[in-house]
C-alpha cells in the first residue's frame, strides 16, 4: 500500500528549511494540478521555525522578540495554511499530501482523513490519541501531540501535519501554539510520552505512510 506506483509516490526530503519546503511543495502542486505527478506524501523535518496560519491575530501569539529569534536563529514565516501559529524543530515528523481532491470535494473530510491518520500511526506506539472539540490536531487529554494545517489549490492540498516525535517540546514555549494558553492545553511528543528514551522516527514515517495511503484511497472511493 505505501509503495510507489502510477497512482501515488513518498518521498523523504530530510531535514529541509522550511521556506525551501513551501517553494518545493509549490512546485509539486503545479505539476500535480497539471497531471504530471501522482498524489505525493512528502515526509520531511525542519530547523527550529515558528509559522503562521491565516487565523487573524495569529502573529500575536509570538512570544519571543525579534532579537531572540535572530540570536537563535530560528525562522519565522507566514503561510496560507489554515490554523494559527505553530512550532517546527528536529526530531518532529511533518507530512506534506499533495493529493487532489477532485474525486472527493470535501476539505473537511480531508483534514478528518489526517487526524485518522495520526490516530492510527499513534496506536502503532499504544498511544491512545483523540480529538478535542473546538480544537485543532490531536491530543491525549490536554496534552497536544500533533498539528494540523492545510491548503488548497484547484482541490490539489498542501501543508499538512505535523507529529512530536523526538523534538524538543520546550520550544514550543516561545508561542501560543494553535492559539491554545496554558490554562487550555500543553504540548507533549511520543517520546515523552513513552517514557523519555528516543523513538525511531523511521518507524513513524513507516506507519504514517501506509495508514494514510490506506485511508486516503478509501476516501477516494466514497
Amino acid at each position: 500500500m505505501s509503495a510507489n506506483s502510477p497512482e501515488r509516490q513518498t518521498i523523504d526530503w530530510g531535514l529541509t528549511p522550511y521556506a525551501e519546503s513551501l517553494e518545493r511543495q509549490l512546485a509539486v502542486v503545479e505539476q500535480r494540478i497539471a497531471g504530471n505527478m501522482p498524489d505525493t506524501l512528502i515526509l520531511c523535518e525542519h530547523p527550529a521555525t515558528y509559522t503562521f496560519g491565516a487565523r487573524p491575530g495569529a502573529d500575536q501569539h509570538l512570544l519571543v522578540s525579534s532579537e531572540t529569534l535572530q540570536r537563535e536563529g530560528i525562522a519565522v514565516h507566514r503561510t496560507t495554511r489554515g490554523g494559527d501559529v505553530t512550532a517546527h524543530n528536529p526530531g518532529q515528523q511533518v507530512a506534506y499530501p499533495i493529493v487532489s481532491l477532485d474525486k472527493h470535494r470535501d476539505l473537511h473530510a480531508f483534514l478528518r482523513l489526517l487526524e485518522e491518520s495520526i490516530l492510527k500511526t499513534l496506536a502503532h506506539f499504544e498511544i491512545q490519541g483523540e480529538r478535542r472539540e473546538g480544537k485543532t490536531g490531536i491530543w491525549l487529554g490536554t496534552r497536544k501531540i500533533a498539528a494540523i494545517g492545510v491548503a488548497a489549490r484547484s482541490w490539489v492540498t498542501y501543508h499538512g501535519l505535523a507529529i512530536n516525535v523526538n523534538n524538543d517540546t520546550a520550544f514550543f514555549d516561545g508561542i501560543i501554539p494553535c492559539g491554545i494558553s496554558t490554562a487550555d492545553g500543553t504540548v507533549t511528543s511520543l517520546s515523552r510520552e513513552l517514557g523519555g528514551g528516543s523513538i525511531d522516527i523511521n518507524k513513524v514515517k513507516s506507519v504514517l505512510t501506509v495508514e494514510f495511503w490506506q485511508l486516503f484511497e478509501t476516501f477516494q472511493k466514497t
